[in-house]
């Protein structure tokens, strides 16, 4: 643990507190692309009925699954040399990484506030609309505070997610882009400067706990919301959504499908031809053997390290949930459990880099005296 002197050294660094910044800004923007974007999506595929909308929701809910460092090196093909936005000249720049944020995070937005919409009486706006109301004018004082709970459940999500991103920013980032977690890396494996590591990943620490605390407040307002509604059936689709529409259909083809189909587009060529190549260089370790392994072996052993974690996860997360399942009478024990159960959830946005920072001071040998 770094000393108290060392901790302030830290702070005072100028550098310190401009990665700070940059990420709780990459992060704003971030999420606030994903609400902006993500709220008449939600409305488009959750409560109204067209051919192919199931389609649509699977292609907006893969890519919160899908590794960062695939999804930075799409974004990377698209407005790199030869990419088809070359010219907007966004490589190593913020918004790049912004967009990329948004790519993971807009699904995880519009199923959040989907589902809720979902379960929304019409009738209230439908009343304010035989009032008098126009249909924004009833969006603005009927329908979206009806949704903050789950606005603020999934925009905390996202900020929590897009500030703890680590390899998008190492992709796609450049010198102005940097953040509190591509900085304990290079801290870490460069500086080899563990005191300044340590400093910032109590900062994340702090900056998860307190998204994580705001996510779980509105996730219980928005359950208390739903307990006694049932979902109500879609509409077809009206004049009145044709902007919504416009937004959704924009926001899934240039945002989630370009990127993803240029990366495709580049792993069918070699040379200006079209080629499997690519694909057969897999199974070889690469030209003058680069690759300790070939890619099939290493995703053998990525198939063998994920069963065993998800065994140990299973077995450790249906004990937990056995235990906090319980309703105990007293009132500190019941506190109790509530700190449990925070202190399991933590985990869920301390990011990768933190984790391995972490298991490598724990495991590492003091030096020799």
């Amino acid at each position: 643990m770094p000393d108290p002197g060392g901790v302030a050294e830290v702070l005072t660094r100028e550098r310190t507190w401009r990665v700070l910044r940059q990420t709780l800004v990459q992060a704003a923007l971030a999420t606030t692309a994903c609400v902006v974007l993500g709220v008449p999506g939600a409305l488009v595929l959750y409560r109204r009925r067209f051919p192919g909308r199931g389609l649509l929701r699977a292609v907006v809910t893969v890519p919160f699954v899908l590794p960062t460092v695939v999804v930075g090196t799409a974004f990377h093909a698209l407005v790199t040399t030869g990419g088809p936005l070359e010219a907007l000249g966004l490589d190593g720049t913020t918004t790049a990484v912004v967009a990329a944020l948004a790519f993971f995070n807009y699904g995880l937005v519009v199923r959040t506030v989907g589902t809720m919409w979902s379960r929304l009486d019409p009738r209230a706006v439908e009343a304010a609309r035989a009032l008098g109301a126009s249909p924004a004018r009833a969006l603005a004082t009927v329908t979206l505070p009806a949704l903050a709970p789950a606005v603020a459940s999934s925009a905390s999500l996202t900020f929590l997610f897009s500030a703890t991103a680590y390899g998008v920013v190492l992709v796609l980032g450049g010198p102005s882009t940097g953040t509190v977690e591509t900085e304990i890396y290079v801290l870490t494996t460069q500086y080899l400067d563990l005191r300044a590591a340590a400093v910032l990943s109590m900062l994340q620490l702090g900056v998860v706990a307190a998204a994580l605390w705001v996510a779980e407040r509105a996730r219980r307002a928005t359950q208390v919301r739903l307990r006694t509604r049932t979902e109500v059936r879609p509409t077809r689709l009206s004049p009145a959504d044709l902007p919504a529409l416009l937004v959704t259909a924009a926001t899934v083809a240039g945002l989630l499908v370009a990127p993803m189909a240029v990366l495709v587009t580049r792993s069918l060529q070699r040379d200006g031809a079209w080629t499997l190549a690519n694909y057969a260089d897999l199974a070889t370790t690469g030209g003058r053997n680069a690759l300790v392994v070939t890619v099939w072996q290493a995703a053998a052993a990525s198939v063998r390290v994920a069963v065993v974690a998800a065994i140990i996860a299973l077995v450790v997360g249906v004990a937990v949930s056995l235990l906090l399942s319980r309703r105990p009478r007293g009132r500190w024990l019941a506190r109790a459990l509530v700190v449990l159960d925070a202190v399991f959830m933590l985990p869920l946005g301390v990011s990768a880099v933190t984790v391995g920072f972490g298991f490598l001071i724990t495991l590492s040998r003091p030096p020799c005296p």
